[in-house]
């Protein structure tokens, strides 16, 4: 009896020893079961459908290639940490999902705030930071070895707002409203700088604190300028509850418009009948439409692996993050480290998801430079033409 119990201890023992020692020739985060991600994002909160969004595309893509066998007999198994959209709390998350737990790499963090403190932290440990939900210009310049972006910037995203409203519609006054920390001002210093080149400034800023709805001061500052258009630096929730404000002050013609961050499907939610006209860039294609093989591919498996989620942009970024990962490790082979990984980008350069393609180069890493508009029709959100 006794030899038995001893002898299932050993197995049990052999058992976990199996599943948690490296593969020979591989890194840390993975064994010849599995590979394990990080994530630090927003899961609790007034930002909390940014994250729930950003690991419920992540999710999909990697239970969907779970299903066919993994990448090259490998299981990814990601672990999301809850960073509240705080940057003491994401110091915390991604020191413990890199020292502790070990993983591989992280991926689909959400913010810039957040990014902006656990960027050095990656840095430092030579751990990859990839597919980040921000549009950061300190995420891209001067150039990381370790940050891989899959999005455009939010200067890319200002410069087509700064087309749309300026270049097309002829407007001039221009004022910002935006959250006032890391992420309020890339947003903010890129629209100044779109504007700056047809020599314009804004009319009047203003600035609410992140993790709150508190924007009536931002309102009264922004309303003294007599703005044509506002261009929005926040999260859904704060944007909404200035919107719907700004309707009942009187600011019923000027032209709101959001850039991605914002959370489009949470923002149609919040701010109801008053977001008619409403504009907001977007990074990714329509997550709604089958123009793409790869659009197909996130909505089958959105629905299957993940349906309590409706299609929207957010997870549609986080799938696109999660299959340019998969790509990238599948081309890296059975060696795969943090090193090797970084490499493979390098050397293979282009990757085609599907319809739609990442490109990166010896001092690039940032895959896609697209922006779209949309706008808010009818309680709809349509693509401008």
């Amino acid at each position: 009896m006794k030899n038995s119990f001893r002898a299932t201890l050993v197995a049990s023992a052999l058992v976990v020893t199996l599943t948690s020692v490296p593969a020979f020739g591989a890194g840390p985060g993975v064994t010849d079961q599995e590979i394990v991600l990080g994530q630090s994002a927003v899961l609790e909160g007034p930002a909390s459908a940014l994250g729930l969004g950003m690991r419920a595309g992540l999710q999909a893509c990697f239970s969907q290639v779970n299903e066919a066998g993994g990448i090259g007999g490998r299981k990814i198994r990601l672990l999301t940490k809850d960073d509240g959209y705080e940057p003491d709390r994401a110091i915390a998350c991604a020191r413990e999902l890199i020292s502790q737990e070990n993983v591989l790499l992280l991926i689909g963090g959400v913010g810039t705030p957040t990014a902006n403190v656990i960027t050095p932290i990656c840095e430092e440990a030579k751990v990859p930071f990839v597919g980040a939900f921000t549009g950061a210009a300190t995420l891209r310049t001067p150039f990381k070895k370790y940050v891989v972006n899959v999005r455009a910037s939010y200067g890319q995203e200002m410069e087509k707002l700064a087309q749309y409203l300026v270049d097309s519609k002829k407007l001039t006054r221009i004022a910002c409203f935006h959250q006032n920390d890391g992420y309020g001002q890339a947003g903010l210093s890129g629209i100044q700088t779109a504007l700056k080149k047809r020599n314009l400034e804004l009319v009047a800023t203003g600035n609410y604190e992140r993790n709150t709805t508190a924007v009536k001061a931002a309102l009264l500052d922004v309303k003294k300028g007599e703005p044509q258009a506002i261009v929005m630096v926040g999260t859904y929730k704060a944007c909404a509850e200035f919107i719907k404000l700004a309707r009942k002050f009187g600011l019923n013609d000027a032209l709101f418009c959001n850039i991605s961050f914002v959370g489009t499907k949470a923002l149609l939610a919040e701010v109801g009948e008053a977001g008619e006209g409403v504009v907001i860039s977007q990074v990714v294609p329509s997550p709604y439409t089958e123009d793409l093989p790869v659009l197909k591919e996130y909505q089958a498996a959105l629905k299957k692996h993940q349906p309590a989620m409706q299609p929207d942009w957010i997870s549609l970024e986080g799938f696109l993050a999660a299959k340019f990962f998969c790509q990238v490790a599948e081309k890296t082979g059975k060696e795969l480290t943090r090193e090797s990984f970084l490499a493979t980008i390098q050397k293979v350069g282009t990757f085609d998801l599907g319809g739609l393609t990442l490109q990166f180069g010896p001092e690039d890493h940032q895959g896609l430079d697209a922006v779209f508009l949309t706008q808010i029709k009818g309680g709809q959100v349509v693509a401008l033409p």
